[in-house]
């Protein structure tokens, strides 16, 4: 994502490769979904930019949306120990404390991860921020209790939450 951010006037004027270059990591590692809506600006709010794309993931098939759901890295996981996360999932990790896990919070992440990929086939998604390693580490232990359908829905939802908080950093009128 881009380290400045533009208008809502600005970003349905670019042309649709800028447009998707500036959104194209709202949804992690998935640009498809700003070329999914790019052909539907101009966007009269922030919130029906949201929605559109929203709406471009939930009429994805199940492939594509468990690609997107794949393409997100586990919490405090090994991406980000060796430092391989994008900017905004590294900011998000941090904000939650992530980087600063003791070794039994660290072990406990570690155990929820194998344990929820080996259960669902792919990685847990919350959106972090306003969490702590805590309330994470709770939020990570009752999902396990989940089906993989219900976790499937929750992972789209969390990652819909993340595309909301991303696109507030992105673009400064915001009013989602």
């Amino acid at each position: 994502m881009s380290l400045k951010t533009l208008s809502l006037s600005e970003i349905n004027q670019l042309d649709n490769a800028r447009f998707i270059h500036e959104l194209g990591a709202i949804f992690e590692h998935s640009p498809w979904v700003a070329h999914g809506v790019a052909d539907q600006r101009p966007f009269p709010t922030i919130a029906a930019l949201h929605a559109a794309m929203v709406a471009c993931v939930a009429s994805a098939n199940h492939d594509q949306q468990l690609a997107l759901i794949r393409a997100h890295p586990e919490l405090a996981g090994k991406a980000a120990i060796r430092g391989e996360l994008t900017q905004d999932s590294t900011n998000e990790q941090s904000g939650a404390g992530l980087n600063a896990c003791s070794p039994e919070e660290y072990e406990t992440l570690t155990r929820l991860n194998t344990a929820y990929n080996e259960k669902f086939g792919f990685p847990f998604i919350l959106a972090v921020t306003g969490h702590n390693r805590a309330s994470i580490i709770e939020n990570f232990t009752s999902r396990l209790g989940n089906t993989q359908a219900v976790e499937f829905e929750m992972c789209l939802q969390q990652i819909y939450r993340i595309a909301e908080i991303r696109l507030r950093a992105l673009i400064r009128d915001s009013l989602l």
